[in-house]
């Protein structure tokens, strides 16, 4: 069932599982402010029945980042140019940046595990979106790079806090600040990606996956990936505390009490 095909962007769902597409290859799935109106959409027009969702890019690459175009005087067709809203207020211009944010930050609702599926370049705007996921299941041919410093840039797509979290500090600082290419083997290593198989086993990978993530009670899993989440800015007595209180819920609704 087709949700959502618009500004280059495909949203379909069968069942629990929602697969969204960057569908603009011949641009490698650069990406636009209206692309990411459409990918905040994606979020908002989901099933309450889907449980895992894939995302994907069509072509050679999952997506080549920004698309330039942004920071020409003319900018997008019926789109402020970047160097347009460099002249806003700060409140303005904060909100602008709030608004483009909107299309990475759904990803890891608790409803739901999200798992990208990572083809050739992953740059930049590209990178941020794959790290918005939970998940990232890898072809053998991936180069993620965060190319932003290299243009005068910030990385704001909500990519640094996961980049930190996933690769440490030390580590995440130098992948940004030089733009370096990461192939897949280290991506591996420091656990940027879950998986890196062949380019030809990559939609297989992810459909043995996502059977795997659908094998449990969808309440468990919600409630361990709640756990999960918040982990890192809870005590551990804390920690302790929430394990108990989830666990209780879980009980309750095994033994038919639940609210």
């Amino acid at each position: 069932m087709t949700l959502l095909n618009q500004d280059g962007v495909h949203v379909a769902a069968d069942g629990e599982v929602a697969t969204v597409t960057l569908a603009n290859p011949a641009k490698r799935n650069a990406q636009t402010p209206a692309m990411w109106r459409a990918l905040a959409e994606a979020g908002r027009v989901l099933p309450g029945t889907v449980r895992v969702v894939v995302l994907r890019g069509e072509g050679k690459s999952f997506s080549a980042g920004l698309d330039r175009q942004a920071f020409e005087p003319e900018g997008f067709e019926g789109e402020r140019s970047f160097l347009e809203l460099a002249r806003d207020t700060d409140e303005e211009l904060d909100a602008a940046i709030a608004e483009y944010q909107q299309a990475f930050t759904w990803w890891r609702r608790t409803d739901l595990i999200s798992i990208a599926a990572v083809q050739g370049h992953a740059i930049g705007a590209g990178f941020q979106l794959a790290l918005a996921c939970d998940l990232r299941v890898c072809a053998q041919d991936v180069q993620f790079a965060m190319r932003e410093t290299s243009l005068g840039l910030v990385p704001d797509l909500t990519g640094t806090h996961p980049l930190v979290g996933l690769v440490g500090y030390a580590r995440a600082l130098e992948i940004c600040a030089t733009g370096r290419f990461v192939h897949a083997e280290e991506a591996e290593r420091v656990g940027l990606a879950n998986l890196v198989v062949a380019a030809d086993e990559l939609d297989g990978a992810v459909t043995d996956l996502t059977a795997a993530l659908l094998a449990a009670p969808r309440n468990a899993v919600v409630e361990t990936k709640a756990l999960l989440a918040g982990a890192g800015s809870r005590t551990y007595d804390e920690q302790r505390a929430a394990e108990r209180a989830a666990q209780a819920r879980r009980l309750r609704d095994l033994a038919g009490l639940g609210e």
